[in-house]
């Protein structure tokens, strides 16, 4: 690889973090090699790790002056990543935004900063393939990775490299990202997509390369899935909100879940109210054995089950968020 134009830039490598104490160590070690090529220095930003997570940090940042180590009062990634970049970033080009749960190819931040160079972008995103251990979190991965799950959204199938709406953070020019005010840390959840409207919208371009991608691995319980894509939902509500941008159509589409699944409670006056949401599970699970049968994958009645709790959840996020009656509080 031809390191000349990269040694030209700088990059700064953030890894938010709470309680990845089995990860940070090999994480770390796999971003290494690009340190010297980038002229990067990774900093992980903690959020309060009680799991061990704080003293490895440190451990590595006392081993290598090319790790730094940073607090996280406010827990969250939006927060960690606008803290680095206010202590650190006038030193640096570029950002890379690392997640600590998910796995990276090794030359994943040079391809991602020889495409910003070779395309002039502002941000380039990456698509992400989604990879489970246990059986919910296969299924989990089946479904995120099919249109059931996400609704066709390219940066979950990968595309051939364009420019793009949103995608997932990956690299982000700093002086674009100080611009634009860095992330809106009331987002808890789809920060990213809201950066990416205000990004657009102050005249910025973002780049979907095909060069690169990361394997992500989902929530491997019922629960914690649901909490996430609540999360999600209320982000995107608050996105509107914010900025009166609608969802897309493969959005609109699941916001429709939770009333139909509320409404049918409305059965025991009359049966009728549960067809709705009987359509929408035998749909689902149709798809499902489709899955299993066409992709000869067993996850795919268990991956419809997975993506009918991600549908439900993003839906009720969206409403509740919506509906909050304390924002109508004078």
């Amino acid at each position: 690889m031809n390191t000349d134009g990269l040694t030209s830039t700088s990059s700064l490598i953030v890894i938010p973090c709470l309680n990845e104490a089995i990860h940070i160590e090999a994480l770390v070690e796999k971003l290494r090699p690009s340190l010297k090529p980038l002229n990067a220095t990774i900093v992980i930003v903690d959020g309060g790790s009680t799991d061990g997570t704080r003293e490895i940090a440190r451990r590595l940042a006392a081993e290598d002056p090319q790790v730094l180590v940073l607090d996280n009062p406010q827990r969250i990634q939006s927060a960690a990543v606008n803290r680095a970049v206010a202590a650190l970033g006038s030193e640096f080009d570029y950002l890379i935004r690392i997640d600590a749960h998910a796995t990276y190819p090794d030359d994943y931040c040079q391809r991602l900063v020889e495409d910003a160079l070779a395309t002039g972008a502002d941000s380039v995103v990456v698509a992400m393939q989604t990879v489970g251990i246990s059986t919910f979190q296969k299924a989990t991965a089946f479904a995120q990775n099919s249109k059931l799950g996400n609704g066709g959204s390219k940066h979950r199938a990968g595309a051939a490299g364009h420019w793009a709406e949103h995608g997932h953070h990956a690299l982000m020019r700093i002086a674009a990202f100080k611009a634009i005010g860095g992330y809106d840390e009331s987002f808890s959840h789809n920060e990213d997509a809201e950066f990416d409207y205000r990004l657009r919208k102050a005249g910025y371009r973002i780049w979907m390369t095909d060069k690169t991608s990361m394997v992500y691995y989902p929530r491997a319980k019922v629960v914690p899935l649901f909490r996430q894509y609540f999360g999600y939902g209320r982000g995107r509500a608050k996105n509107f909100l914010k900025h009166r941008a609608m969802p897309g159509i493969r959005q609109i589409l699941p916001l429709a879940v939770a009333p139909v699944a509320f409404g049918a409670l409305l059965a025991i006056i009359n049966w009728a109210a549960v067809i709705p949401a009987g359509l929408w599970v035998i749909a689902c699970l149709g798809y499902g054995v489709w899955m299993a049968l066409g992709q000869r994958n067993p996850y795919g009645p268990l991956a419809a089950f997975s993506a009918m709790v991600m549908h439900f959840a993003w839906s009720a996020g969206f409403w509740r968020e919506l509906l909050d009656l304390r924002r109508r509080v004078v």
